[in-house]
């Protein structure tokens, strides 16, 4: 057995495309990368410019309506007798036609699945000319919905849902409209004789206090006839084989006390090398090797006296889900590596996050993927991919989605980080509550997909792992699918039409997305967006923004918050604090309500591109305020003021396996420092538990709610404020604040001299490699904080800088007037700002 990976001498042509095709590009060829895409071709051939910069997506609407032609040249050796030559086509997006030497192979329409063409009998000269041509798939899925009658309704008007293509390639309400095409993984040929490995399927389920089996279902495929071959299992040193004439074997480990596999802040994540191989006559013919854990997953979704839980358990116990979405990471996914993911993921682990939710909008992730959730414990919900649309069930799209997801269960599930299959993304209440049901007038919209064909699959494929029809979903089409008694919701009021705070108006049993929207970090608007003058109105940076009236929402927010920002460098800072606190408000209330709440999963870790989003890590890596907001909100150990009644409870969040116990300093202050009233309580937090502290009235109740705040000091830091920012009287800020060079980065420190709330540093915007780590919510007048800055080696940051605005910022830096005060209430006898 052998490969023949098929990466270089690659080109791309351009077939044909609508008048609006370049000149310069029509019928050109040019040097091509595989795996690799159009759009990342032409760019580097110089003939397209960066879609990701200015309006530059504009002008790229005719890439999808176009044909193309990859070719390509190489040396094979010819078969051996008896020697079966496959042509191994990993992912081809997406309509495509295969040929070979003349011969046409075969053709695709499903980026979300591989192909395999038996080609020894082309291969006699040991020569091979390769062509993939790739029709427009914007023309396809035109025809398909031309032929239906019209559009299969979802929120955009495209026409994503006709064809197994990433549906985000069509935009998204975070990303550009780019329908990729190209040879997106690897291709090549595959030698074999006799016999090989098609599929590996390995169950593994606890068989006793101590004893596990690993149950591993093989089905190979046949060259030369039913020759009886050894196929031999081997994992944490136990062996075991089987002999078969046939197509399939089963062969069972059993292992004796292995390390057990737990989710981050659980336990540790050792993993097991899993060999298998067939054999015939002692010599090996094919192997497989996977690293798998041991441990099982559940979902309790049982009925109580609220509704219905959902609680994902691991090795019997209950895990609080501190989840991120996650969305591709490139528009153009060739462009990723493992470095890149692993950045990726360690931002969700380094914001304190257990669980990454792969969106039905995406893709099946890498393999690298995988592997590094499995290594960093981070559990992975899996959407199949379906999102925000009807799906037509004719045949033309049934039968590639079972190939598909067949596919794609068997190649992901000996990943002990993969918890949890979801049928799919709103698409439930898409029916429900979006209009489609008179728009479809009867036709299939995709609910036996999600209901029949993927629990049946399932069942036959992966019974050891829990599925869930959809997200959102109350468990049954009896009640509304997004109903937060039961199941899972999505909270969108908040974003949509409502204030931050109204989170607090939600109970959710688990809140599978929510969230807010921020810009990205200022190097990346200026790396993105040449408008001169820019300004929340100048076209390029407009054209960033995909959220349908997305900056009426964010100027709404600041208008509740802050009034109306004097310029641009202040709207992007208060956008950033609007959607740090968003965070914190959400997340911090959701985890106050465990074990009511047994789960949150903020919509959206990461980016593809440069643009405001919801996202906390930016498309070009940065970390937003809201990255920092949300590592705080998902501390595992966390105290958060939350309003009841008409007071303050204090509430102590424990997801640690340790009980918690301590002393908590609470006080009331003056703007100005004065300390007007405190208590201290001692608390005894059970492992993973909660404690809920009455604040004394005393201290929970403000005078003068325009200048005074609640602060928890001690075991666990908290804050409160009593009214909105446009309501208080801060006083305008006073600091000082020095920079230092150390080793191959700067140490920056503040000392107040007044308040200082949402304290921030922002040294990209002195270089685009420069980060800060240290975040602070306020200080009082006499506090210090410190922030240590690093950069690229070579960035040379100004001190001065480091120290101003507008790279050192707080809330009330920000002139009073430019907050538009006149709706500010001042209390008569309070302490009025200088």
């Amino acid at each position: 057995m052998r490969h023949q990976l098929l990466r270089s001498g690659w080109s791309l042509a351009h077939l044909s495309g609508p008048s609006e095709t370049p000149q310069e590009v029509t019928g050109r060829t040019v040097d091509a990368t595989v795996p690799g895409c159009v759009h990342t071709d032409l760019m580097a051939a110089g003939l397209l410019a960066d879609p990701h910069l200015d309006a530059n997506e504009t002008g790229t609407r005719w890439i999808g309506w176009s044909d193309w032609r990859y070719a390509t040249a190489f040396d094979a050796a010819a078969p051996a007798d008896g020697e079966q030559v496959d042509l191994v086509c990993r992912g081809l997006d997406t309509v495509a036609r295969v040929e070979l030497n003349g011969t046409e192979l075969g053709r695709t329409e499903n980026q979300h699945r591989s192909y395999r063409f038996p080609v020894g009998h082309l291969l006699g000269t040991g020569r091979g000319e390769l062509a993939v041509e790739f029709t427009a798939p914007e023309r396809l899925a035109a025809d398909r919905v031309e032929a239906a009658g019209g559009q299969w309704p979802n929120p955009y008007g495209r026409p994503y849902a006709a064809l197994r293509k990433m549906a985000c390639n069509f935009g998204w309400d975070w990303g550009p409209d780019l329908p990729t095409a190209g040879i997106w993984q690897d291709i090549g040929l595959h030698y074999w004789r006799t016999a090989r490995l098609d599929t590996v399927r390995p169950l593994v389920r606890r068989a006793g206090d101590r004893r596990w089996t690993v149950t591993v279902h093989v089905e190979l495929a046949r060259a030369g006839g039913a020759v009886p071959v050894e196929v031999t299992a081997e994992v944490a040193g136990v062996r075991a084989a089987v002999t078969t004439g046939g197509t399939s074997a089963t062969v069972e480990v059993a292992v004796d006390d292995p390390a057990v596999w737990w989710p981050r802040g659980y336990g540790d994540q050792p993993l097991h090398e899993l060999t298998v191989t067939v054999a015939h006559d002692g010599a090996e013919l094919d192997g497989w090797r996977r690293r798998i854990g041991f441990r099982e997953i559940g979902l309790d979704t049982g009925a109580d006296e609220a509704g219905s839980k959902f609680v994902i358990r691991v090795n019997g116990r209950d895990v609080f889900a501190r989840g991120v979405n996650w969305i591709p990471d490139d528009t153009f996914v060739t462009r990723l590596d493992r470095d890149r993911l692993r950045a990726s993921l360690t931002g969700a682990t380094g914001a304190n996050a257990n669980l990454v939710r792969v969106w039905g909008g995406g893709l099946y992730e890498s393999q690298d993927f995988y592997d590094l959730c499995d290594e960093l414990g981070l559990l992975v919900w899996q959407d199949f991919l379906f999102a925000c649309s009807a799906y037509p069930e004719e045949e033309f799209l049934a039968a590639e989605f079972e190939a598909e997801a067949r596919e794609n269960i068997v190649r992901l599930m000996p990943h002990p980080s993969l918890v949890l299959w979801n049928g799919n993304n709103e698409n439930i209440w898409g029916w429900f509550d979006w209009g489609w049901q008179q728009e479809l007038d009867g036709r299939g919209w995709g609910l036996t997909y999600y209901l029949d064909l993927l629990p049946r699959l399932l069942a036959e494929l992966d019974p050891t792992r829990p599925y869930w029809d959809a997200s959102p979903w109350s468990g049954g089409m009896d009640r509304h699918p997004n109903d937060d008694r039961y199941g899972v919701s999505h909270v969108w009021d908040v974003w949509n039409q409502r204030d931050y705070l109204d989170y607090r108006e939600h109970t959710p049993r688990f809140a599978a997305e929510f969230g807010y929207q921020g810009p990205p970090a200022w190097s990346t608007v200026r790396r993105s967006v040449s408008d001169r003058e820019l300004t929340v109105e100048s076209a390029a940076f407009q054209h960033h923004q995909k959220a349908a009236d997305g900056h009426a929402k964010l100027q709404r927010g600041l208008a509740a918050h802050f009034g109306v920002p004097a310029d641009f460098d202040d709207w992007h800072f208060l956008t950033q604090v609007n959607q740090a606190r968003a965070v914190r408000t959400g997340v911090e209330h959701f985890r106050s309500l465990q074990p009511h709440c047994m789960g949150t999963i903020w919509w959206q870790l990461n980016d593809c591109w440069p643009g405001a989003s919801w996202a906390v890590i930016d498309g070009d890596g940065h970390r937003k305020p809201a990255w920092y907001a949300l590592r705080a909100a998902y501390r595992p150990r966390l105290a958060t003021f939350q309003p009841v009644d008409g007071g303050l409870e204090l509430v102590v969040v424990n997801d640690t396996d340790e009980p918690w116990r301590g002393r908590i300093e609470l006080a009331r202050h003056a703007f100005d420092g004065e300390r007007l009233a405190g208590s201290s309580t001692g608390f005894d937090c059970p492992a993973r538990g909660t404690v809920r502290i009455a604040v004394d009235a005393e201290v929970g109740t403000a005078r003068h709610p325009s200048c005074e705040l609640v602060r928890a000091r001690g075991a666990a830091d908290a804050e409160w404020y009593f009214c909105t920012d446009r309501e208080l009287a801060y006083p305008r800020a006073e600091f000082t604040a020095t920079a230092e060079r150390l080793g191959d980065g700067w140490r920056v420190e503040v000392v107040a001299g007044t308040l200082l709330r949402d304290l921030w540093l922002f040294p990209d915007r002195l270089h685009a490699s420069a980060a800060a780590e240290g975040t602070v919510s306020t200080l009082l007048p006499g506090e210090r904080a410190a922030f240590t800055v690093t950069a690229d080696a070579g960035a040379d940051l100004d001190p001065a800088a480091l120290t101003a605005r507008p790279v050192l910022r707080c809330v009330n830096d920000i002139a009073l007037g430019e907050l538009d005060p006149g709706t500010a209430f001042l209390d008569a006898d309070a302490p009025q700002p200088s």
